[in-house]
């Protein structure tokens, strides 16, 4: 483990990005967001950012091609070279958590080459939890904020940085900032770990149970009437979808400029009514099915093709932004009886 203190950190981030693009959360007047760093911005004590670090790997909108057509030939252009490494500095747990589940979607048969090439060019720098807010409830899903893991997992004391490798690309990283930082025992991270541990317990959320959904739970709760309720509130407006972290869908559209065609990617959300639609109309056509897509996806469908594991992280999002104060919280407690 290697440690340096507050006051140098300066230094540190001007390492890091004399050598690659560094991206840390700098607080703005809309909320902390990952920026460049340029040697003029402050990293953000804030507990986490408003979006997800999600979109450095799987952006809200993409060009993917350019072509033109003229008669019956077709002029394809490559647009995408992401040749450019990257650092992200300061990911919280559940962020880290969300690249995972990512992951299983992108990487997975046929390989997303466009998400594949940003996730083997960035290196995540974590930071572990130390004030975690009301609305968290990574625990639920297992996630120990204490230990975010990443490429090189970090722990910020009063007065200095711990950073402890966790991959090989993280290794070379910071062994890469050795004239910068010095040798540390575990003994602060440790005290400061339990402390938090104990905040945690204490946390409205602390005992939001998710064990009565998972793999294999479709029958139990696809036609429960509480969907009509749950749903009778919901504005279709889908905030939720845009700031959650594991949120993977999109649209893929072509936009002609007159000289050429753009075929771009936009995230969607299966909270609007257009989602899926095809050319015999959208298959799920009430704001009930709609609203029900989203949470059984979360809670039942992905870990039922998934090993289990839950669409969810628990960042809290959708907590603070939905516009009316609904989110996966209340579908977990309505549903599955907790109190």
């Amino acid at each position: 483990m290697r440690k340096i203190s507050l006051d140098k950190l300066d230094q540190l981030f001007a390492e890091i990005s004399s050598k690659s693009a560094l991206y840390i959360p700098v607080d703005t007047a809309a909320g902390a967001k990952f920026e460049k760093y340029d040697g003029t911005k402050k990293m953000s004590d804030a507990l986490n950012t408003v979006r997800s670090a999600k979109d450095f790997f799987f952006p809200q909108t993409e060009n993917l091609v350019d072509f033109k057509v003229e008669g019956k030939t077709i002029e394809i252009k490559e647009t995408v070279k992401e040749d450019e490494d990257f650092v992200v500095f300061g990911v919280r747990a559940c962020d880290v958590k969300s690249f995972e589940i990512l992951d299983r979607v992108f990487l997975a048969d046929p390989v997303d080459n466009f998400y594949k090439n940003r996730r083997d060019h960035g290196i995540i720098v974590s930071m572990a939890c130390t004030r975690p807010a009301e609305t968290c409830f990574c625990q639920t899903f297992g996630i120990d904020a204490t230990a975010p893991a990443g490429d090189i997992e970090c722990h910020k004391t009063t007065d200095a940085v711990y950073l402890e490798a966790k991959t090989d690309k993280g290794a070379k990283l910071l062994k890469s900032l050795n004239a910068l930082t010095e040798d540390a025992d575990a003994s602060a991270v440790e005290a400061q770990k339990a402390q938090t541990k104990e905040v945690f317990k204490k946390l409205p959320l602390a005992g939001l149970d998710a064990s009565a959904f998972g793999d294999g739970k479709t029958n139990e709760f696809f036609n429960a009437p509480e969907w009509k309720t749950l749903s009778e509130s919901c504005l279709g407006c889908g905030t939720c979808t845009f700031v959650c972290p594991t949120c993977q869908c999109y649209d893929i559209k072509d936009f002609n400029t007159g000289h050429e065609v753009k075929r771009f990617r936009c995230w969607d959300s299966c909270m609007y009514s257009d989602f899926t639609r095809m050319a015999h109309g959208n298959p799920r056509l009430t704001q009930v099915e709609r609203f029900r897509q989203r949470f059984m996806h979360k809670l039942v469908y992905y870990p039922t093709n998934n090993e289990g594991i839950f669409g969810c992280v628990g960042c809290g999002r959708c907590m603070a932004k939905c516009p009316i104060n609904m989110n996966i919280v209340k579908v977990m407690k309505k549903l599955g009886g907790n109190k």
